[in-house]
């Protein structure tokens, strides 16, 4: 397989800062040698990811933005400014979301290794943009280990920076949702996969995850040995590569999520978004799967396997959120990638209810189209045939259906 390079505001920031402000302050001993530096129109970027461990396979997909100054207390809640970056309400706006939605559901986030600082980071973000608690001591937070255990993996900086950024979506859109943390002992298929079953069986219902590496013969396999959960909506983003297919995006089981550059604008929407595409190495992952079969609700005709994505949200890290990262990082962050469009999207998912049982929820956009906003400008390289690449008005490779518009087409 290919590699891929309800404590007060003061309160829950106190119990961060007192815990962990040694740990931010030094260097995490897993640290990599300088990563290649990206960038688009003035802002750079980073993957957090850019060094995989000895016997990995599958890559993080979060982009941390290395150009943009804070305008808060680095380390803590400042509640009278706002730090760079989409918030939730930004989110909320531009996907046309409820506040304080997700009571009742559980949404998992599968990732490799541990960040020892994500309960006490996650309370500074809640914490910072007025969001309840979540806990292990209110029930909301659990983290665990692959197989549901209490013994955590080896600590890794770069993946600390992908479950910050994780824990923060599903934050940010659901915010009353219960959080379930399942850390892989390392970055391989098999020990993500296991993650996913066990975020499965742990009661979730929605499942993100974040990464992925080439495809291979093997991923039929993995489809049926990790993937196959009617009634479980699946996310996987679609990867930061530009134009190719990763695994497990292109399993015939999960929501492919893509991604978008997501601005303000003067439409009555307020917002407009066009394909995330830096260059030929860097932007929204789409296309035809070399192996998995198409979905019996997937129509485009330019495919004769499994198409990705299927839908998609913001991943510019040129247009990026807010995220809160200690382990690895100096506090308030912008990160961009496909990793911050899949927990969007999972979160939209348990926002519109318990999917039914035994049903695909990946297809459920496809049969609510008009409740979709449709992306029509941009690509992310060059293919035949052209919408496999380039957005278009319906369908398209790198945005899918297009973003969310309310949650009724993530409902059935």
């Amino acid at each position: 397989m290919r590699t891929l390079t309800a404590p007060s505001l003061f309160s829950a920031a106190a119990l961060a800062l007192t815990a962990f402000t040694g740990l931010a302050a030094a260097a995490p001993a897993d640290a990599q040698s300088t990563p290649t530096t990206y960038s688009k129109n003035g802002v750079s970027w980073v993957r957090a990811c850019d060094t995989l461990a000895k016997g990995d396979t599958m890559g993080c997909h979060a982009l941390k933005v290395t150009s943009v100054a804070q305008h808060v207390n680095a380390l803590g809640v400042t509640p009278n400014a706002t730090p760079s970056g989409y918030g939730p309400a930004d989110l909320q706006s531009a996907y046309n979301l409820p506040a304080n939605g997700g009571a009742g559901a559980t949404i998992a986030i599968v990732d490799a290794y541990n960040d020892p600082n994500a309960e006490s980071d996650l309370a500074v973000y809640r914490a910072q943009y007025g969001l309840p608690a979540c806990t292990t001591a209110n029930g909301c937070f659990k983290k665990v280990n692959q197989t549901g255990g209490t013994k955590m993996p080896t600590s890794n900086s770069g993946w600390a920076g992908e479950i910050s950024l994780d824990l923060d979506m599903v934050s940010a859109i659901a915010p009353n949702a219960h959080i379930i943390l399942v850390e892989a002992t390392s970055a391989t298929m098999a020990n993500l996969g296991t993650s996913v079953n066990t975020a499965v069986s742990l009661g979730a219902k929605y499942v993100s995850n974040s990464y992925g590496g080439g495809e291979s013969s093997s991923d039929t396999s993995y489809d049926s040995s990790y993937f196959n959960h009617p009634g479980v909506a699946i996310t996987v983003s679609s990867g930061d590569g530009a134009y190719g297919v990763e695994y497990p995006a292109s399993s015939k089981y999960v929501t492919a999520v893509g991604g978008t550059a997501l601005t303000r604008n003067s439409s009555a929407r307020g917002w407009g978004e066009s394909v995330w595409y830096t260059n030929s190495t860097e932007g929204a992952g789409s296309g035809c799967s070399a192996y998995d079969a198409k979905p019996t609700w997937q129509k485009d005709t330019g495919c004769a396997k499994r198409t990705v994505a299927d839908v998609s949200a913001v991943a510019d890290p040129a247009t990026g959120v807010a995220v809160y990262q200690t382990y690895g990082g100096s506090g308030w962050a912008v990160y961009g990638g496909t990793s911050a469009s899949s927990p969007i999207i999972a979160s939209v998912y348990a926002l519109a209810g318990t999917p039914s049982t035994g049903s695909s929820p990946a297809s459920f956009p496809y049969a609510h189209t008009g409740s979709l906003n449709d992306v029509t400008s941009g690509s992310n390289g060059s293919c035949s045939p052209s919408y496999l690449c380039t957005a278009a008005t319906g369908y398209d490779g790198p945005t899918g259906l297009g973003t969310p518009n309310g949650t009724a087409a993530f409902a059935g």
